[in-house]
């Protein structure tokens, strides 16, 4: 009765979240139809029971990786993920990207090391005040460039190898990361609605990807399980 009571409590706490709202039926991905449980007014209903098993499952998967020292790529750029995905991977000391995902950042993985390092070298020489050398346009122009390279290299500067796999909130809109982490066989967990192809994912949690407050709610409960899976030190 205790496991049963506890059970009706969490999928309260994902119906409350809308962690269980997907899209419309007409943007249903045929795949996706046996993790959806019910349909109102047009829109999909997901299975709680799929939700639960793919965040236990992805927790485990993910505490493997954490206690063998690997190395995990949290990725979740659109508005209601970007928040969840960085706190996650602080939480986990991990890589992350929430800005903008750029192209070739798995498998031109070199190139993009020695942009990371002329990046670093660019912003070192403005702290140390090295840039006084130049113009007022160039130092203009080197803080526009130090900007924009800070927003999608912030997360992953301390990534100095390839992920041991890689964390999306959303495979459609980071289908470009997720193409890339195929090709170089990464395994993919992944947060997936109902537009989304399961086959594009490793591991899968079927939950709401375009609302903050399911993701948010989703992440905490994945960190959850990673912790009592494989408990973490933050210190």
């Amino acid at each position: 009765m205790e496991n049963l009571e506890l059970k009706n409590d969490i999928v309260l706490e994902m119906a409350q979240a809308g962690v269980l709202f997907g899209h419309k039926k007409s943007k249903t991905h045929p795949r996706m139809k046996k993790f959806i449980g019910a349909n109102r007014n047009e829109i999909e209903i997901l299975e709680p029971e799929a939700t639960l098993n793919g965040l236990s499952e992805a927790g485990k998967f993910l505490a493997g990786i954490f206690r063998a020292g690997g190395v995990v790529l949290a990725i979740g750029t659109t508005p209601a993920s970007a928040g969840a995905i960085e706190e996650f991977a602080k939480t986990f000391k991990q890589p992350f990207v929430n800005s903008r995902w750029l192209g070739g950042t798995l498998t031109n993985f070199k190139v993009i090391s020695e942009r990371m390092k002329y990046y670093l070298d660019l912003k070192g020489q403005q702290e140390r005040g090295e840039l006084g050398k130049y113009t007022k346009k160039e130092q203009q122009e080197f803080g526009v460039q130090i900007g924009k390279m800070s927003k999608v290299f912030d997360g992953i500067i301390n990534m100095s190898r390839l992920p041991h796999a890689i964390l999306v909130v959303d495979t459609v809109e980071h289908e470009t990361a997720v193409r890339e982490a195929k090709r170089l066989k990464i395994p993919v967990v992944a947060v997936l609605d109902t537009n989304d192809n399961p086959d594009n994912a490793d591991c899968m949690i079927c939950a709401n990807d375009h609302s903050r407050e399911s993701v948010d709610w989703v992440m905490a409960k994945l960190s959850e399980n990673i912790k009592n899976e494989n408990p973490i030190k933050n210190d």
